[in-house]
């Protein structure tokens, strides 16, 4: 399971070095990065995004949405991999859509992992405490 949130800078070549604890977790090193619902990139194991994706699609009853959903999820689909050191590269045009910039926070979503501009982050992060804050309590 993917927890927390981290920091790393992207480098020059749209490079970013994973955390060792995110980094650990993942069993193979073959990921799929793709456009996420929000502005951010997801990363997936190629297996559980397959998985994933099928659950998605299938839910759809209408053949038009199901059409689009497909579209948008496998035209900005990329497979990478992760080097010896821990780094992949973010390809531009993920790296546009999500307005990432140096600065990231890389956050364990459970399942998967999703890579933000920091600013991005912190911004939707404070809608989100304030949404949950007026629907929800934890006891």
């Amino acid at each position: 399971m993917f927890l927390g949130e981290y920091n790393p800078n992207i480098t020059e070549g749209s490079r970013i070095a994973l955390p060792k604890k995110l980094r650990e977790q993942i069993v193979s090193d073959d990921i799929v990065l793709a456009k996420g619902f929000e502005k951010c990139v997801l990363l997936y194991e190629k297996q559980d995004w397959a998985e994933k994706v099928e659950k998605q699609v299938e839910n759809l009853k209408d053949q038009v949405k199901r059409s689009d959903l497909e579209r948008y999820l496998f035209t900005s689909a990329s497979e990478a991999s992760v080097d010896s050191q821990g780094r992949l590269v973010i390809p531009t045009p993920l790296k546009e859509f999500a307005g990432i910039k140096s600065e990231t926070a890389v956050i364990g979503v459970g399942d998967h992992i999703e890579i933000w501009d920091k600013d991005t982050w912190v911004s939707h992060l404070e809608e989100i405490t304030n949404g949950l804050s007026q629907t929800n309590s934890f006891k």
